[in-house]
């Protein structure tokens, strides 16, 4: 297996246990922002030991490298904070794969920012995974395109347009540090989660008084959150690093098969045909893309 696969397929699992955790301290209170916060608050401590404890040394980068960690944190809170958004509004399994446009998007954006493509025969699959969102975003009701303008839909590729920049930006960033891939990984990991506890905290102090002193209050929750969080942002982080970013994003989209046993699992919520359709069309597409990439 090639390591790229290896580290995907581990981000995949700890992100979905993050979203799981995500999920529950939505539900007990905290605000979309406050529940996305948490995953940043207590990754940022672990982050800078595993930088301390490699030498805490940190090479010339260029000033496009932090252009684009910038970028990528901020989008990845938008991201986050629309996908906690979504548990509001729809159950989990479809929530998650809602969030996975970003596979549609991240060809489009990689190759506008990065100048990266992806063969014809990828895009035709990547493509094919339209039809599964459109299943899943077709809610009871409504005629014509109104069926498709719901509050799940809108968030949902928003949350993909805003991973997909937040995939390909960071990916951009690990390529400009001039360290090997495992090192590279954690460096940008390290600007990035930084910048974002500095900018959401600010926000939330700002916006939603109370709200980190809830986070904190209750750390026997959402510390597991960070540690979900850190653990699968090295593994994106290193995967972003050696390959693709459409290509790391689609096969993460196994993300899909695990958020669906959750669904059922744990939080005991029912899926129902038509949604049954559409993750099995996203999951095809992937699949479809793994054989071609």
């Amino acid at each position: 297996m090639s390591a790229w696969i290896f580290f995907t397929l581990a981000a995949v699992v700890f992100q979905t246990a993050r979203f799981m955790l995500q999920k529950q301290l939505s539900a007990n209170g905290l605000s979309a922002a406050g529940a996305t916060f948490a995953r940043f608050l207590w990754a940022a401590p672990l982050v800078w030991l595993a930088f301390a404890l490699q030498g805490g040394s940190f090479p010339v980068v260029p000033p496009l490298f932090w252009l684009y960690a910038l970028i990528g944190g901020v989008t990845q809170i938008l991201a986050t904070i629309c996908v906690v958004a979504i548990f509001k509004s729809r159950n989990f399994a479809v929530g998650v794969t809602l969030k996975k446009t970003e596979v549609l998007l991240t060809a489009f954006v990689g190759l506008a920012i990065l100048g990266e493509s992806i063969s014809a025969l990828a895009l035709a699959a990547i493509l094919a995974g339209l039809a599964g969102v459109l299943l899943l975003t077709d809610l009871p009701g409504g005629k014509g395109l109104k069926r498709f303008a719901n509050r799940a839909a809108v968030l949902g590729v928003t949350s993909g347009l805003f991973f997909a920049l937040s995939g390909v930006t960071i990916r951009g960033a690990t390529l400009l540090v001039p360290a090997e891939p495992a090192t590279r990984a954690l460096l940008t990991l390290l600007i990035v989660v930084t910048s974002q506890v500095l900018l959401l905290g600010a926000w939330l102090a700002l916006a939603e008084r109370g709200e980190i002193t809830r986070v904190v209050l209750g750390w026997r929750r959402t510390i597991w959150v960070g540690l979900t969080s850190v653990a699968g942002s090295y593994c994106w982080f290193a995967g972003f690093t050696l390959q693709n970013a459409a290509l790391v994003y689609a096969v993460g989209q196994f993300e899909v098969v695990l958020s669906l046993l959750a669904s059922v699992l744990f939080f005991r919520e029912r899926i129902s045909a038509k949604e049954f359709g559409g993750i099995a069309l996203i999951t095809a597409s992937v699949l479809g893309l793994i054989i071609l990439g």
